[in-house]
């Protein structure tokens, strides 16, 4: 079971909802703030490692754009909405750690089905797959592959659209109606406690389907270092250094950057 809450304020870019090109060059700052919480509960079937699960989240969304209403681009926006859906999944997990697999492999698939009659204001679907392989190729050295897509439907609030999320993109930058992307890893633990990183990936944001109609895409890489805070748990910690097609990024990494409960 999770049970969770959030209260925060954020200040974004909007660069559209893919390709636009009066945007790329000049977004539109906005600030959201998001009030609410979620519960969700999962079964395991059987002794399998398969698991169902259910959620339901609800959260009330103040949006501000630091822009005149009549700005070319400006995406239509409640200046508060609700949104509230219940969030079915499925999943199946065999890796040998949760928090820094070596050995394994994760897939998911899940739905948010948001709908007024849950108490939210608008009614869309979110569908997302997920899955994560880990390979030992030696005792310390350990690929990882993970790829994942969402696709979005009916009336999304511009701030719930798919976006490229991968080490080196900045967080809502890149967005669609669909998104898709794949990302591989290669940590080498080459001393005692330490690991090096390498990792790089791609990812395509569109709203057209069929004919991938004003496509976003992106390239990233970059490298890393870990430090096996936990030996019992598997845990390691430490930070990347991502570059994609903006300014590079720092993170700092608590488990694999693929964490998955």
């Amino acid at each position: 079971t999770l049970v969770g809450f959030m209260q925060g304020s954020i200040n974004l870019d909007f660069y559209g909802i893919g390709e636009d090109s009066r945007l790329k060059s000049h977004p539109l700052t906005y600030n959201i703030e998001p009030l609410g919480g979620m519960v969700q509960a999962k079964y395991r079937l059987g002794d399998s490692r398969v698991w169902a699960g259910l959620g339901y989240a609800m959260a009330t969304v103040d949006v501000e754009f630091d822009a005149p209403t009549e700005t070319p681009g400006l995406p239509g926006f409640q200046d508060e909405s609700n949104v509230a859906g219940l969030m079915p999944s499925l999943n199946y997990d065999s890796r040998n750690n949760s928090f820094t697999p070596t050995d394994g492999t994760f897939v998911e698939t899940s739905a948010g089905l948001f709908s007024e009659a849950l108490g939210g204001d608008d009614e869309f679907q979110r569908v997302n797959l997920i899955g994560m392989h880990y390979l030992p190729l030696c005792p310390k050295l350990t690929l990882g592959v993970r790829g994942d897509g969402m696709l979005s439907f009916g009336d999304v609030p511009f701030y719930l659209r798919p976006f490229i999320a991968l080490r080196g993109t900045q967080a809502m930058r890149y967005q669609g109606e669909h998104v898709a992307q794949v990302e591989a890893e290669l940590r080498w633990q080459f001393w005692k406690r330490f690991s090096l990183v390498g990792f790089a990936g791609g990812g395509a944001a569109w709203n057209d389907f069929e004919g991938f109609d004003k496509t976003l895409t992106a390239v990233t890489g970059g490298v890393g270092f870990r430090y096996e805070l936990l030996p019992k748990h598997g845990m390691h910690v430490g930070v990347d250094v991502a570059f994609g097609p903006d300014d590079p990024i720092l993170y700092v990494q608590f488990g694999s950057a693929w964490l998955r409960p």
